[in-house]
């Protein structure tokens, strides 16, 4: 059995878990998700504790099987408590500005670069402009739009200027030796 897929998974105060059928819908404070639970996944609730259960021991169950209890958990907290991920924008003259549901980056090109919000996600940045907070309930989706605004301009290796994950270590190399 997998190690993941049999912790029980429980469903806070305020979240409400309805199963039909092989869909499972959450709702919470901060919205509503839906996913539809792969065949051969059984999913059952007793007592605010969701249990999931595999048919058989097929390698691609015991795959899903991990798999599908953390999705569930993933939108049970996020519906509950929410997900952030910040980024921080590193270079002279690097900036970002919220304007509604867009992001207007200023990331060392001849033109600034716009980047469009998708629903359920929100952003702010701080004083200095430097430093973007993405907030969202869907986990997945969060890592996603993080990922996108990072490729709009990755992390030099050299100067270490561009857009990098908060926590992200980038580790610079030494450039030529010239002549001496």
């Amino acid at each position: 059995m997998s190690r993941v897929g049999k912790n029980p998974i429980q469903i806070p105060g305020g979240v409400d878990v309805k199963l039909q059928g092989s869909l499972v819908s959450v709702k919470g404070p901060k919205g509503e998700l839906k996913w539809n639970v792969p065949t051969g996944i059984n999913v059952s609730m007793k007592d605010k504790v969701i249990h999931l259960e595999r048919a058989d021991d097929s390698k691609q169950l015991k795959a899903l099987h991990g798999t599908s209890r953390n999705i569930i958990a993933n939108m049970v907290t996020g519906l509950s408590a929410g997900y952030q991920r910040v980024l921080d924008i590193t270079g002279v003259g690097y900036r970002a500005q919220v304007q509604g549901k867009k992001i207007v980056f200023t990331l060392g090109y001849s033109h600034a670069v716009e980047f469009q919000l998708p629903e359920g996600i929100s952003a702010e940045v701080d004083k200095k402009q430097t430093q973007l907070t993405l907030q969202g309930t869907d986990k997945h989706m969060i890592g996603q739009v993080a990922a996108n605004i990072r490729n709009l301009r990755a992390p030099d290796i050299y100067k270490g200027k561009g857009v990098r994950y908060a926590n992200e270590f980038i580790k610079l190399k030494v450039g030529k030796a010239g002549k001496k």
